[in-house]
């Protein structure tokens, strides 16, 4: 207490005394102006006007304009993407329709104001040249993505379909040029810079899209999955090439005078591939973790991004293939891809990138397309594109000798088009090769080819009757009891393991396990994906060693992760499905402290809820949402753990607090038969003693095993007693009731499993 009072005084006492001094100071300084001639200017004004003219004066400055545009473009673009992962489509849609809503096509048109108040003219130009930063550190993470080994290992299947999947449509595009180029390409341009680069538009594949999409639908694994992501990796590299040479033939402005720009690019991914690639492997070997990887080792390979994006702008193939030539050849080490791709994607992807879709949004005017006939020919590019990259990559993947269902499937794939499709049509604008009207049709057969991908995966899927299944063929054919965990937190996984091993342990091969993780598709990248899995299982299946349990292990992208969890334990027929409690609301709270939350602030989004009304605070604790979405769809007995280092079912305690929680002794049944536990019932309010059925159904378990199940009737718990159990298995019924009473004995309670039988 004396050392915080000595604390305030000397605070005030420094504060106080240097505050008086520097206004001594100014009172002195003040004196030497005199015969200074200083002339205050005289506006007429009020302090509050000039305080007025100040905030207008700072809030049209270029960086306050600059910081507020990326303000709103965030917020939009989080909204949109969001809205279109929940109707289970690409995020990319939902920020290419963000930057459509910015733009003059919805809030230009009709709030014009705003628009211009937000989006002034003079302002885009910093709005661009930010928005290619993000789009060279894009492109940078799209060339580590790529796996070159898959490449060689696939390369002649993947390289017929590719290259097919590009010619094709790259003809078509062409041939469309020609009857279109009188009409609508800009004055001065020639028919072959025109005709190239609708060409390219039309070939183009959203490799980053595609591999998502691979990952959400399970097919990573498969050979279908391999081969469409080799050829993915295939077209990109190609179609890059590709608009590098369109590129210079464009600015040189025949294909002869193209041959030096192509010569001098040739030369570049030459000593790009021979000098600099061999220099940043041996520094990739020797700094691979993140405790190594320090400040001066990230500084090499930004600058070898930074000159490499330099000598292509300069060589005039633009700077994204030299940031994409970056990426690829940054060392082959998939632990140095991943820690390196984590430092630049969320700044690249959350920060820039929306900018980029926005900077587009504001160049389309859907507006511009005001007649039936210029809706024509946008159908009439719509279709030319599906048709030349669908049914070209479908047609080839047959002829290599895919089947039908998958040549289809690897057409839709590869139909994707998404934020690829966007960079090449700035290109050509900022080139002055694609006139607004042909960018608008452009930006919307982006839109229409990626949308269709996911709805054309299902109606493959449905007509040819084949849908991959949720479930492995070994796990649904399994006659015995079956078990499901999934986990998110390894740890958690093996505390979930153990729990399990406690109810089947002694069943001699009659019980079965599946350890199952799913992990959001966006925090995923196709190339690292086994070693993701590996390490997630590792630790589970350590302790499936320890406890020589056999399991099955199951993993799924996802992008609806309660909904696959409860598809899967359904359609598996599971027995029982156990998980472990999420986030809840209660962080830092009374209860967060009873369920082991030890953090200090409240969650904001279930704050938010109960703020609007849409969640009581106690009516449906201690559950987030995900976890009140498993349980409500869920048609198997669920357990939901919370983990407070459950360890074994030793001493087990069981409070019983309405009729319907007979089912809890059958659970207990389990776990005395397969791990000798000793349990203890609780009948507070004489449930037990005026039910026959329970009581014969605990006499049962008494007869079988003496001195195995006791049942007490006390009305206050002993602290001392709770500290001495290992678990307590409640109902979700008498758990509700256990949290609304608020009971005082809950904060001493051990790991709990709540249970809720079978619909």
């Amino acid at each position: 207490m004396m050392q915080r009072l000595r604390n305030s005084i000397f605070y005030v006492g420094v504060i106080g005394g240097f505050t008086a001094l520097m206004y001594w100071i100014v009172l002195l300084g003040a004196k030497l102006e005199q015969g200074r001639r200083i002339v205050l200017p005289e506006t007429g004004k009020t302090q509050w006007q000039e305080f007025i003219d100040s905030l207008i004066y700072n809030l049209e400055h270029p960086l306050s304009i600059l910081l507020a545009q990326i303000v709103t473009i965030i917020v939009v673009a989080r909204f949109f993407g969001w809205i279109c992962k929940k109707i289970g489509q690409p995020t990319v849609i939902g920020e290419i329709i963000a930057g459509i809503v910015l733009g003059p096509s919805l809030i230009g048109m009709h709030f014009p104001e705003f628009s211009s108040t937000l989006f002034p003219t003079e302002s885009l130009g910093n709005l661009q040249f930010l928005s290619q930063i993000g789009l060279i550190l894009f492109m940078f993470v799209i060339g580590m993505e790529l796996d070159l080994k898959v490449l060689k290992n696939k390369a002649h299947d993947a390289v017929v379909i590719s290259h097919a999947s590009i010619i094709i449509p790259f003809a078509l595009g062409m041939g469309f040029a020609y009857f279109i180029y009188q009409s609508f390409a800009p004055i001065g341009v020639q028919f072959i810079s025109f005709a190239l680069f609708l060409g390219i538009a039309m070939s183009i594949t959203a490799f980053p899209v595609l591999a998502r999409i691979v990952q959400e639908r399970g097919l990573h694994k498969t050979r279908l999955g391999t081969v469409v992501i080799t050829c993915a990796a295939a077209d990109d590299i190609t179609a890059w090439c590709l608009l590098a040479a369109v590129i210079a033939i464009v600015k040189a402005g025949s294909f002869l005078s193209a041959l030096y720009i192509i010569a001098l690019a040739a030369l570049y991914v030459y000593l790009m591939i021979k000098v600099v690639r061999p220099f940043l492997s041996r520094i990739g070997n020797l700094y691979q973790t993140k405790e190594s990887l320090s400040k001066p080792i990230v500084a090499i390979f930004f600058l070898t991004l930074i000159i490499s994006a330099y000598a292509t702008e300069v060589i005039g193939i633009h700077a994204l293939f030299g940031a994409f030539m970056a990426g690829a050849i940054m060392p082959d080490n998939i632990k140095f891809r991943t820690i390196f791709i984590e430092k630049v994607e969320d700044v690249a992807l959350v920060l820039l990138l929306p900018l980029f879709f926005v900077f587009t949004g504001l160049r389309t005017e859907i507006g511009l397309l005001n007649d039936p006939y210029l809706w024509k020919v946008t159908g009439l590019i719509i279709l030319i594109a599906i048709v030349g990259k669908f049914i070209g990559s479908a047609i080839a993947a047959k002829f290599v000798g895919q089947n039908w269902k998958d040549s289809l499937t690897i057409g839709a794939l590869m139909n994707t088009r998404g934020l690829m499709e966007l960079v090449v049509l700035n290109i050509g604008y900022d080139l002055g090769v694609l006139s607004p009207e042909i960018f608008a049709m452009m930006v919307i057969m982006a839109l229409v080819t990626t949308f269709m991908t996911g709805p054309a995966l299902d109606l493959i899927n449905w007509a040819f009757k084949t849908k991959t299944p949720e479930i492995p063929q070994e796990i649904s054919e399994i006659n015995k009891f079956k078990v499901l965990i999934s986990f998110g937190n390894p740890e958690r996984g093996r505390s979930l393991l153990r729990l399990a091993n406690s109810f089947i342990k002694k069943l001699n091969g009659n019980a079965a396990v599946t350890a199952m993780h799913l992990t959001p598709t966006n925090e995923l990248h196709h190339y690292n994906v086994g070693e993701y899995e590996k390490e997630s299982f590792t630790p589970v299946i350590e302790e499936s060693e320890n406890l020589n349990q056999k399991i099955t292990t199951l993993f799924k992208a996802s992008n609806d992760i309660d909904s696959d969890i409860t598809e899967v334990a359904n359609k598996g027929d599971y027995d029982l499905l156990l998980i472990g409690l999420g986030q809840s609301i209660f962080e830092g709270s009374l209860l967060g402290k009873i369920l082991g939350f030890t953090t200090r602030f409240i969650n904001p989004e279930k704050l938010l809820n109960q703020v609007t009304g849409k969640e009581s605070l106690f009516e449906n604790s201690p559950f987030d949402e995900r976890t009140r979405n498993i349980i409500s769809k869920s048609k198997v007995p669920i357990g939901v753990l919370i983990d407070k280092d459950f360890s074994s079912a030793d001493r087990v305690f069981i409070p019983v607090f309405t009729e319907n929680d007979a089912f809890l002794v059958l659970f207990a049944q389990k776990l005395i038969s397969n791990s000798g536990s000793q349990i203890t019932i609780l009948d507070q309010e004489g449930k037990i003693k005026n039910n026959p059925e329970l009581k014969e159904r605990i006499r049962a378990i008494e007869h079988k095993a003496p001195n195995h199940i006791n049942l007490i009737q006390q009305k206050v718990i002993d602290k001392d007693f709770l500290l001495n159990q290992n678990l307590m298995m409640v109902s979700i019924d008498t758990w509700k009731k256990l949290v609304d009473s608020k009971t005082l004995w809950l904060s001493d309670i051990p790991s709990t499993l709540i249970l809720k039988e079978s619909v």
